[in-house]
Parts: structure tokens; sequence; C-alpha cells
């Protein structure tokens, strides 16, 4: 009787290579990128080690080097001059990232930007919406939301992101971007995203900490999972091209449920603190750093992701190359 060997396909890497199930591509990933004011900036992000605000001449250098190692997609956050309770800077049309959008289109016109369509960096009070009495007021917020959105795509965004988790987002952004003559231009909604403990280095990136309370009346609680479902369903529904599970590693169940009921592109953040996790563990030793980091991302490809935004996106393309 014939032995079965499952470990004759474990071999060799060349075999391990070429059964293998899973594979990470650089055109799979997304880089995030925080754009300030200013000529000449690349400030370090002090929490997240290799990350950095940058000028929108650095920021042109950077996409030059990385379209050469084939990433196709950028998520812009732009850190405005200054603050206030309505988040105003967030639809200038000389705003940060409205002039970022339009310097990337002019050099690279086959780059993918996506931007970020929220108000947390934008606000005095660090919230994501519109407060009145205390509260985040939803459909108030929507409208700030959608002027956003418009301002974002008149300058040549190919997609925004609503990252405000507000009720009705995705369809008021459609229709504002329908009825101001965008509807070519998608979007990729921040659908499942959880009031995770995940987000403190990025918080530190935009300065975008609450200065009251927190979000959990508005970012999912991570103790439910139907309920993700229920929000990716109204985002798709709503009219969203793609959807996105936030964070990524301690969601790996959101992100397999999610491919499993709905047929649309999935994308998931593999956020700061994740990020911050793999960087502390790895001490310094580059090869450790690379082992974590492609085990990690792989496991989110796995678990159903179609596209990963990670802030080792830069490092992923490298490694893949090699």
């Amino acid at each position: 009787m014939s032995t079965v060997r499952l470990r004759r396909l474990r071999k060799n890497n060349t075999i391990r290579d070429w059964v293998s199930e899973t594979q990470l591509h650089p055109k799979d990933i997304i880089l995030p990128y925080f754009i300030v004011e200013g000529k000449g900036v690349k400030e370090p992000i002090k929490s997240m080690p290799g990350v950095y605000h940058l000028s929108i001449d650095n920021l042109i250098k950077n996409i030059d080097e990385i379209r050469k190692m084939g990433i196709q997609a950028i998520l812009l956050f732009g850190i405005p001059k200054f603050k206030d309770n309505l988040g105003s800077q967030a639809y200038k049309k000389d705003g940060i990232v409205q002039r970022a959008i339009k310097a990337i289109k002019k050099e690279f016109k086959d780059l993918i930007v996506i931007t970020d369509v929220c108000l947390c960096g934008y606000t005095s009070h660090g919230h994501c919406g519109i407060v009145k009495g205390g509260r985040i007021d939803n459909d108030e917020t929507l409208k700030v939301l959608s002027k956003v959105a418009l301002s974002h795509a008149e300058a040549g965004a190919d997609f925004v992101a609503p990252s405000a988790m507000m009720d009705g987002q995705v369809r008021a952004i459609r229709e504002s971007l329908d009825n101001g003559g965008f509807k070519d231009v998608g979007i990729l909604a921040y659908s499942a995203k959880y009031a995770s403990n995940f987000y403190g280095p990025f918080r530190e990136a935009l300065d975008s900490a609450p200065q009251f309370g927190d979000r959990k009346s508005y970012q999912m609680d991570y103790r439910n999972s139907d309920e993700a479902l229920r929000e990716i369903k109204q985002d798709i529904d709503e009219g969203a091209d793609i959807v996105m599970v936030k964070p990524a590693l301690s969601y790996l169940d959101i992100i397999h449920r999610a491919k499993k009921s709905f047929n649309v592109p999935l994308a998931a953040y593999n956020v700061s603190g994740e990020y911050s996790m793999i960087k502390k563990a790895s001490g310094g030793d580059k090869i450790k750093e690379r082992d974590l980091a492609l085990e990690v991302l792989t496991s989110i490809k796995r678990a159903g992701a179609d596209l990963i935004i990670t802030y080792h996106a830069k490092e992923v393309a490298k490694w893949l190359r090699h």
C-alpha cells in the first residue's frame, strides 16, 4: 500500500513556491502617505519607524521610486496648517491633499490615487464628524464628507475612501460625485472599521487623538462580527466599489466572512499598531522584520483580502522582487 507523504511538497524552497496557495504581489499593496505643508520636509514619525511626514516635493520623489517597484496604488492623508471645529481645511480647493493629487497626476497619470475622506485630521477636537451638543451629528457630517470627496475628485483622485463610519456616508458621497459629474470616481469604503487600540501610532502621525470622549459611538465594537457584515452590505447597497475591514490582523475572521459573503473587491488595512509591533518585535533585525511582515501580510491575503493597505509596502515590494 502506497504511503501518502505530504512533506514531498515541502522538500525545498522551489517546490514550496511552486505549489503555494497564496501569493503576495506588489499590485496587491497600497502604500499610505502623510502629507504636510512646506518644501523639503521629510520628518520621521517616532512611533512608526521608517514612516515620514512628507511635503509634496518629497512625496513625488518617493512615488517615483515605488512605481519602479511595481506598486500601483497609494492612499493619501493630509495634515493641514491649522484645524477648526468644522474641519474646513479638508475641502478647500487648495488644501494639502487637493494640491498633492494634482502634483501626483501631473507626473504619474497611471498611478491609482486614493484619498482618505474623514475629518479627524482636520478638526480641533479630533473627532471624525461635526460635533453638536457634545455628540457627533451624523447627518451634518455627511454634508461635509460629501464636500471633501467632491473636492478630491475635482483634483483628480481615482478613488475616495470614506472612513468616518457615519451611517449613509457612501450613499451621500456617491450622490455628490454623480451630481458633480464624477460618476467614474470610485469609492473604497472603510465599511467595517473597528474602534481599535491598534490606531495609536496613526493618531500621532495625523495629530488626530480625540480631545474628549472616544470614537466608540460610531466605530464598531470589536466584540461584534455579524454587525460587520451588515455594515459591509449597507455600503455595497449604497454604491461602494471596494469595501474594507480595519484593522486586519486581529480581524482575520471578519475578512474571511466578508470575502465568503460578498462578491466585491475586499481591502484590509494593516494598521499602524500592527506595523509598529513588527518593528518592535524584530528589534532592528531586517531579516526577522521581513519574515514577520511577510507572514502577517500573507495571512491577511489568505483570509480573503484582495488588497492590503500597509506601511510596509515599500519594503514588501523590495522583498518580493528578490
